[in-house]
């Protein structure tokens, strides 16, 4: 199974302003720490911000943070959120493809059964958890923290 750039993305970015906590972030700042496209991370910023996940503040000195705690920020949720779909094969909603042995199919009730493991640990899981590894991702991505902007 394979996740799509996007559901990255929007991990990217929740882990992100969970790390800067004091501030705000723009999405230049993320694209430039992560070396992704800004055009990208506009739309996903954009539909993280519709989910509740993420806050705008407009105007001058304005930016990103989270809307919520990351503990309360599950990992499951999101994906589900953030995949189109979890078709793993084309017999699968919303492709469903005929297949002349799907009355008797065992294979879809294996990959079924495997989607759901998959998505269930990631349930176990919370933004959080993610940043867990603080200083050194602060020292990866180059966070600034804000008492150190201002000076």
């Amino acid at each position: 199974m394979r996740l799509t750039a996007y559901t990255d993305y929007a991990m990217r970015v929740l882990m992100y302003l969970a790390l800067k906590q004091e501030g705000l972030a723009t999405i230049s700042e993320i694209a430039k720490s992560y070396a992704i496209s800004k055009n990208h991370l506009m739309k996903v910023v954009h539909q993280l911000g519709v989910a509740g996940y993420v806050e705008t503040v407009r105007g001058r000195g304005g930016g990103l943070r989270l809307a919520k705690p990351c503990e309360t920020i599950g990992l499951g949720e999101v994906v589900r959120r953030t995949e189109p779909d979890f078709a793993i094969v084309s017999c699968f909603t919303p492709v469903e493809e005929p297949c002349a042995i799907r009355p008797c199919c065992v294979l879809k009730n294996a990959f079924e059964k495997a989607r759901d493991a998959f998505v269930e640990v990631l349930d176990d899981y919370t933004l959080k958890d993610l940043v867990e590894p603080r200083g050194r991702l602060i020292r990866l991505l180059d966070i600034q923290e804000a008492s150190k902007v201002m000076r």
